[in-house]
C-alpha cells in the first residue's frame, strides 16, 4: 500500500527528532519570536507553471513536462531498454527540476506508441481521421489479454526501477486512451457507437499495478471514478479553467463530487494543464478569451498544486503587467509555508510553521538546523525529524521542536538557520514565504543565540 500523508495531530504537531521529544514535554514557556511574511518564490519545488521539456529563462519554475511512447522502452514481453527515458529524466535534472510525464500508446498525429512485438503478434488496432490524426496514430484493443499483461508488466518493471527517484516529481496515469488521457471520445458508446475503451475489469486491474508498484512517488489519474477512488491515486484536469467548475457533469470538479473525493487532495496532489487555447490569453486585462472560467475560483475548488501552461515560457514568454499575472496565478497554486515564529535555546530549536496555500507540500523531505557564520558558512548541523508534509491550508500553526546540541561552539552569538532540502541534487531547495528565507541557498534565518 502506498505511503499516504498521516492527517493526525501527533504529525501535525508533535514531529520531532529522533532522540528529542515532543514540544509538549517541554513545560517551559520559550521566548517567541516572530518572523516576518513575504511571499514565497514562483518556482518552489513540485508546485507551479511549467512547460513541456526544455531549456527556457523566460518563466520560473521548478518542473518540466514529456511525453513518452511505450515502444521507446518496452521491446518484449519483460524485456525493457530504459536509454531513451533516461536521456529524458537526465535532461530535465541537469537543468535542476523534477519530471513530470506520461507514457502514451496512441497519441493522435504521432506515430504509434504500441510495442512493435505486439502488433507484430497481431494486436488489432483501429485508425481514425479525429483530432488532425488523419490514420497517423491507430486506437489499440484495449481488451486483447497480451496488451493488458504488457501494461501490467510495464508498470510493475518502472515501479521497481523508479519509485522515488528524486528525478521525478510525479507521474500521470496515461497508458489508455488518446494522449493517455483515459477516454476515446468520442468513440465511447454514446457519441459514436463504438466504444473503444477497455471495461472496468481492465481499468481496475491496470490501476491495480500502479498502487502496488509505487509507494513513495505520486501518481495521478485523469479521472475520478469509482475504481481510483479509494486508492493513493491523485487527478489531473487537463482542461483547467476551460471544463474545470460545476455544474456541467462533465467537468472536473463536478466529477470530484460525484465521486465524493472532494477532499481527497488533502492526501494526495491535484495537477493538470491549463487548457492551450487560454495559456496566453487568460493572462490579458480584460481576458480576451472567447471561453473560460474562473482561474482563481478553479484553484480554489480543486486545489491544484502545478499545471502545464508552455504558452509562458515561449515565444519569448509574458511581459510586463501580463507576466505579472500570471506570476500570481502560478504563485496560487500548491502550497505557501511560512514559519510565523521560532523559539531559540541553547539546547532546543522550536518553530511554529503555517500553510498560507491551496494544498499541503506532499513530499516527505525532511527538514534540517544549523548554525552558520558571518559569511553564512556551516559550522554545525543537525539533521531533524521534521517534515511539512500534510500541513494543510488555513489550519492553526504546526510546532515543531528539536534538541541540539551547542557544546563546543566558540563564545558569541550564533546564527540559527533552517532549511528543506531537495533530494535531487542541484534541486531547487523548497523557500518559506519569509522575508529572512535566503531564496538562493534554501536556508532561513531563525535568529541568534
Amino acid at each position: 500500500m502506498r505511503r499516504t500523508l498521516r492527517l493526525t495531530a501527533a504529525l501535525l504537531t508533535a514531529l520531532t527528532l529522533g532522540v528529542g521529544t515532543p514540544a509538549a514535554a517541554h513545560p517551559a514557556t520559550p521566548q517567541w519570536k516572530p518572523l516576518a511574511y513575504a511571499a514565497a518564490p514562483a518556482d518552489n519545488p513540485l508546485k507551479g507553471f511549467m512547460p513541456f521539456a526544455g531549456d527556457y529563462e523566460t518563466f520560473p519554475h521548478s518542473m518540466e513536462w514529456f511525453y513518452l511512447p511505450l515502444r521507446d522502452v518496452m521491446t518484449g514481453p519483460e524485456q525493457f531498454r530504459w536509454s531513451a527515458f533516461e536521456r529524458q529524466l537526465d535532461a530535465v535534472a541537469g537543468r535542476g527540476h523534477q519530471a513530470v510525464f506520461r507514457f502514451y500508446l496512441d497519441y493522435p498525429g504521432k506515430p504509434t506508441g504500441i510495442p512493435q512485438y505486439l502488433l507484430d503478434a497481431g494486436l488489432v488496432t483501429r485508425p481514425y481521421q479525429d483530432f488532425g490524426n488523419n490514420g497517423v496514430s491507430v486506437a489499440p484493443d484495449y481488451s486483447d489479454p497480451r496488451l493488458v499483461t504488457a501494461l501490467e508488466n510495464f508498470i510493475t518493471a518502472l515501479g521497481r526501477r523508479y519509485d522515488g527517484d528524486p528525478r521525478i516529481g510525479y507521474i500521470t496515469l496515461g497508458l489508455i486512451g488518446f494522449w493517455g488521457e483515459w477516454h476515446t471520445w468520442p468513440y465511447d458508446g454514446w457519441t459514436q457507437p463504438e466504444n473503444w475503451m477497455p471495461g472496468t475489469d481492465v481499468l481496475t486491474r491496470v490501476l491495480g499495478r500502479y498502487e502496488a508498484a509505487f509507494d513513495k512517488t505520486f501518481l495521478l489519474a485523469r479521472y475520478p471514478s469509482p475504481e481510483n477512488k479509494p486508492l493513493n491515486v491523485g487527478y489531473h484536469d487537463d482542461s483547467f479553467a476551460f471544463e474545470t467548475l460545476p455544474p456541467t457533469s462533465w467537468h472536473f470538479v463536478q466529477r470530484l463530487i460525484d465521486n465524493g473525493v472532494t477532499d481527497k487532495w488533502r492526501t494526495q496532489p491535484v495537477g493538470g494543464e491549463l487548457r492551450p487555447e487560454i495559456q496566453s490569453c487568460l493572462w490579458d486585462e480584460p481576458v480576451s478569451c472567447p471561453q473560460y472560467e474562473n482561474y482563481a475560483e478553479s484553484v480554489a475548488q480543486t486545489h491544484a498544486s502545478w499545471l502545464i501552461n508552455h504558452a509562458a515560457f515561449t515565444g519569448g514568454g509574458f511581459t510586463g503587467d501580463k507576466y505579472q499575472r500570471a506570476l500570481a496565478g502560478a504563485r496560487s497554486l500548491g502550497y505557501e509555508l511560512t514559519v510565523t515564529g521560532a523559539a531559540l535555546a541553547r539546547d532546543r530549536v522550536t518553530v511554529r510553521v503555517e500553510n498560507r496555500g491551496v494544498a499541503p507540500f506532499y513530499a516527505d523531505w525532511r527538514a534540517e538546523l544549523a548554525i552558520v557564520d558571518s559569511r553564512g558558512r556551516v559550522e554545525r548541523r543537525w539533521h531533524t525529524g521534521w517534515s511539512m508534509a500534510g500541513i494543510q491550508p488555513g489550519q492553526d500553526a504546526t510546532t515543531l521542536s528539536a534538541r541540539i546540541d551547542t557544546r563546543g561552539l566558540r563564545p558569541g552569538r550564533h546564527t540559527v538557520v533552517m532549511r528543506v532540502d531537495n533530494p535531487l541534487r542541484n534541486g531547487i531547495p523548497l523557500r518559506f514565504a519569509n522575508t529572512a528565507q535566503n531564496t538562493s541557498t534554501g536556508w532561513l534565518t531563525l535568529g541568534t543565540l
